[in-house]
């Protein structure tokens, strides 16, 4: 039984080192053999107790040696400076795996090396519906997401991915990573021209 009745919904946008579609996503292997991903969360609705989470932003930076169901990846979490310490906290014990739910449940089983939460600025600026994107936090991560483009024309392609059922996603728009940068001490990582996804979440325990 968890020690806590929590909720979180809201947007999402979730930029990985997989070409566009992310086999990953299709229990295929990744296109480079390793998976590198980063992602900004904005709670839209949720609460962790009787503590609030609307308006709350959080990032997670993650890495695999190989592919994800091999495991051994190391992730860490990074908590918007503008969330208080009440909220932190919970953050904090809902990415550790502590209070249940699928999402984090999965990911702690296949991250085992878990580096320190830290804090930062998280700014984003998500447009799900046009696939577009940019976003930063702190000094860690920085980067800009635009549509799919057909390669004779230069039109915009739209393109999603349905998973029913899914435990991070049901229904996510694709996107185009422009670029992306990570820097965060043992992972450092860039992107271009590769995975970007869009998606509303939402995840409470099991």
């Amino acid at each position: 039984m968890n020690a806590h009745s929590w909720r979180i919904a809201g947007e999402a946008v979730v930029l990985c080192n997989c070409d566009w579609g992310c086999p990953c996503q299709f229990n295929a292997l990744p296109t480079t053999g390793r998976c590198e991903a980063v992602g900004v969360w904005e709670v839209r609705e949720g609460h962790f107790g009787p503590t609030g989470l609307e308006g709350v932003r959080f990032a997670r930076i993650y890495s695999w040696p190989g592919p994800i169901h091999e495991g051994n990846g190391t992730r860490q979490l990074i908590v918007a400076e503008k969330a208080n310490d009440e909220q932190g906290r919970a953050l904090d014990a809902l990415d550790r795996a502590e209070e249940g739910g699928p999402y984090f449940e999965v990911f702690a089983a296949v991250c085992p090396n878990r580096l320190e939460t830290v804090t930062a600025p998280i700014e984003l600026t998500c447009d799900r519906e046009g696939r577009t994107a940019s976003l930063r936090v702190g000094e860690i991560t920085e980067a800009e997401v635009e549509p799919i483009k057909n390669p004779v024309t230069g039109e915009a392609h739209r393109a999603r991915i349905d998973l029913p059922g899914g435990f991070e996603y049901e229904l996510a728009e694709m996107g185009n990573t422009v670029h992306a940068r990570v820097e965060t001490g043992p992972v450092s990582f860039s992107l271009e021209n590769s995975y970007a996804q869009f998606n509303a979440f939402d995840w409470a325990p099991a």
